[in-house]
């Protein structure tokens, strides 16, 4: 499946999303409350993630997105994004076989020219030796904002001509090939654990016309249950793409 515009025609719907996008937040208000350091929130934020993969997968559902780190992550206290990042290379070491196993299909979107030599080959590793599973595709945007994904678009297509050597065609359909996530249908579902209720520069083309759900359980406590509340709210709403009420 590809990316098809939800501004250009009105795409698929069924009562289970074929895509869901994840903001994984509030791992360090875990730690903080149970008077720990906010790291021990983050190791325990990978149990969730393990759980919310199985739980997708175990569903249908086609295409996982998890907002791991943003462009703006680097704002953090330096000792926590060094934990940040040796956390991501020792879970790409441990679950690749897993997803491998489990016929899911590992990607890695956003700027990974500011992770270190370490951590970068283990991301290609990964993608590769997953890259013939067709269960489910998750996706782990790290260093990722919307904003930087729509400038690298911009800037693909500036650098494109057509046949006749004229500037490349600017529409949708071409911009939208050229965004990190082309490969996937735009989000059905969008979900924000911690309570916060912004979107923060995650998938900002992406979530035009996407069901937005805000849960107040921080990201460690986020469960099968807490998974299927949010597709229950999902199953209930109506999407009409701009059409009138049925």
């Amino acid at each position: 499946m590809s990316y098809i515009s939800s501004t250009v025609r009105v795409p698929d719907v069924g009562a289970m999303p074929q895509h869901i996008a994840i903001i994984m937040d509030g791992n360090g208000r875990w730690a903080t409350q149970r008077k720990l350091p906010r790291m021990a929130g983050h190791t325990k934020g990978v149990d969730a993630v393990r759980a919310t993969v199985e739980g997708c997968a175990k569903r249908g559902i086609g295409y996982l997105t998890l907002f791991a780190f943003s462009s703006e992550n680097w704002r953090r206290p330096r000792d926590e994004v060094s934990f940040l990042m040796r956390l991501f290379a020792s879970v790409l070491e441990r679950e690749t076989a897993r997803l491998d196993k489990n016929g899911i299909r590992l990607r890695v979107v956003g700027d990974l020219s500011m992770f270190d030599a370490g951590l970068q080959p283990l991301i290609q590793r990964a993608e590769a030796k997953t890259a013939h599973n067709s269960r489910m595709t998750l996706t782990i945007a790290a260093n990722y904002g919307g904003r930087w994904d729509i400038l690298q678009a911009v800037r693909q297509l500036v650098g494109q001509t057509a046949a006749d050597g004229r500037p490349a065609l600017v529409d949708e359909a071409s911009f939208a090939q050229n965004l990190a996530l082309a490969y996937a249908p735009e989000p059905d579902l969008f979900i924000r654990t911690g309570g916060e209720r912004r979107i923060s520069n995650f998938l900002l083309w992406q979530l035009a016309y996407t069901e937005l759900y805000f849960t107040d359980i921080f990201w460690p406590d986020f469960d099968d249950a807490a998974l299927e509340a949010a597709l229950s709210s999902y199953r209930g709403r109506e999407r009409r793409f701009g059409r009138a009420s049925a």
